[in-house]
């Protein structure tokens, strides 16, 4: 149970210091440091992450950061996306969920290495069309891997629909909740009828342990250098995700 608590902190301040990535951390976390089933820790870290965007959307929902059109004409799509990555999720084995997984890590790693802060100003109109299919295709990421995406959430708010980007980082929490909701409906449908057992107290310790490192990381991460932490972290996405393979597939 401490490594629960131990991996839900860790997820939770990379949560708090750069506003996306630590939820690809969950499924390593319990793999390997839970020692969960791949197939059992990709269903329960859709609700894991779900538990702690929610919290997390609470502050942006306060300050009116969040734009309620953009999380529908996302979230929506994203949700159907989500639940029909899910069902192809429990039709495949572990391992190329693993291998999709490890190469989405690398990505993702890829993009915060580039990422640079954008002007707060920064509006253009929305593209309905392409918001929508964005939706849709990290919808399916979503639920098959079993990661929030708020890394691909973001940029495609503040590209596509035009979204300043405190504004796009609340409503992608947002879209965060529903989507990876609806994929973790999907695979306890499944996995219950083929009587799976989840482990709900580790569950809600990492969503607990989660909710504390996030309010922790945004503290401490206004006090240290940003790009510097996020160039490092993506380093060690890097290195998680070829640890994965070498781990799980190979």
């Amino acid at each position: 149970m401490l490594l629960a608590i131990l991996g839900a902190l860790i997820i939770g301040l990379s949560l708090g210091l750069f506003g996306s990535g630590g939820s690809i951390l969950t499924v390593p976390v319990l793999m390997y440091l839970v020692d969960m089933p791949a197939d059992v820790s990709i269903a329960s870290s859709l609700l894991i992450v779900a538990g702690i965007s929610l919290f997390g959307s609470i502050s942006y929902i306060r300050r009116k950061t969040v734009s309620w059109k953009h999380f529908w004409a996302f979230g929506l799509p994203g949700m159907a996306g989500t639940y029909g990555g899910a069902w192809l999720g429990t039709l495949v084995d572990s391992r190329w969920q693993l291998l999709v997984f490890s190469l989405l890590m690398i990505v993702a790693a890829v993009l915060m290495w580039r990422s640079k802060p954008r002007a707060p100003d920064h509006v253009t109109a929305m593209n309905y069309p392409k918001v929508t299919l964005e939706g849709l295709v990290v919808g399916v990421i979503t639920g098959f891997v079993g990661v929030g995406g708020g890394f691909l959430i973001v940029p495609a708010l503040v590209l596509l629909a035009g979204l300043a980007m405190p504004v796009a980082i609340g409503t992608s929490l947002l879209i965060i909740v529903i989507k990876s909701l609806a994929g973790f409906v999907k695979y306890y449908a499944v996995m219950a009828s083929q009587n799976v057992e989840f482990d709900w107290l580790v569950i809600g310790l990492m969503i607990a342990g989660g909710v504390f490192g996030t309010v922790f990381g945004s503290k401490i991460g206004r006090a240290l250098p940003k790009e510097k932490l996020q160039k490092g972290f993506a380093v060690f996405l890097v290195a998680m995700g070829i640890f994965v393979i070498a781990k799980s597939v190979l």
